[in-house]
This record gives C-alpha cells, sequence and structure tokens, in this order.
C-alpha cells in the first residue's frame, strides 16, 4: 500500500443494529455501541488490516452508504491536490474530534471517499 493507508470506515444503514448483527454473525465481529456518537464501534487488532469502522443509522442521507477514511499529513494540501485533479469536496475540511479533522469528496465518478488527519 502506498503512503495513505486506509485507516477508518463507516457504514450508513437503514437498521444500524441489524447491520452490526449481520456482521456480527457472518464474521463475528464484535461492536462496541457508543451511545454518544450512536455508532456500532468495530475495533480490531488484526495484522495489515483497517484500524477499525463503525456501522451508524442514516439520518439525513436517504441511501446507505460506505465511507473511506484515507489517512493523510496535511488535510489542506490533500484538498486542494484532490480538488485540482477532478475530484468535488463535499464537506469542506472540519475537526470533528480534538486534532481530528477530516473533509469528504467525491472522486470523479462520484463515489465518496474521506481524508482524515489526526495532528
Amino acid at each position: 500500500m502506498g503512503q495513505f493507508p486506509i485507516v477508518w470506515w463507516e457504514l450508513a444503514s437503514h437498521d444500524a443494529n441489524a447491520s452490526a448483527e449481520f456482521f456480527k454473525k457472518v464474521f463475528d465481529w464484535d461492536f462496541i455501541y457508543d451511545k454518544e456518537t450512536e455508532i456500532f464501534d468495530l475495533k480490531n487488532d488484526f495484522p495489515d488490516a483497517f484500524k477499525g469502522g463503525g456501522i451508524f443509522t442514516l439520518k439525513q442521507a436517504k441511501l446507505p452508504f460506505l465511507t473511506i477514511y484515507i489517512k493523510v499529513d496535511d488535510i489542506m494540501k490533500m484538498r486542494d491536490k484532490i480538488a485540482e485533479n477532478g475530484g468535488c469536496i463535499t464537506i469542506e475540511p472540519v475537526e470533528i474530534f480534538p486534532k481530528t479533522w477530516i473533509c469528504l469528496f467525491n472522486e470523479p465518478s462520484g463515489v465518496t471517499f474521506a481524508i482524515i488527519e489526526k495532528r
């Protein structure tokens, strides 16, 4: 993998509980429900795997979606690079937790991805 690893994924579902149960039954994944964020959080210690992921119930979007988060060192620089190369910024860089910034974008065909920087 290149210098920008995938570090997180999230699934927006019509029924997060049912989705989490499905993955638990099929893949034996253990989720921890976070009441504050309303996310079924998956942490793992698998070598060479994503750092974790989460499932939540849709609140604004009408259709379920999956977002993959790519770790970057300089979110503003990468935001500009995405826009310069045909990507569409859908959510400008925003601090979601102290020292953690995200930016969502569509690649040229319209699929949504995210970049994340932890300062």
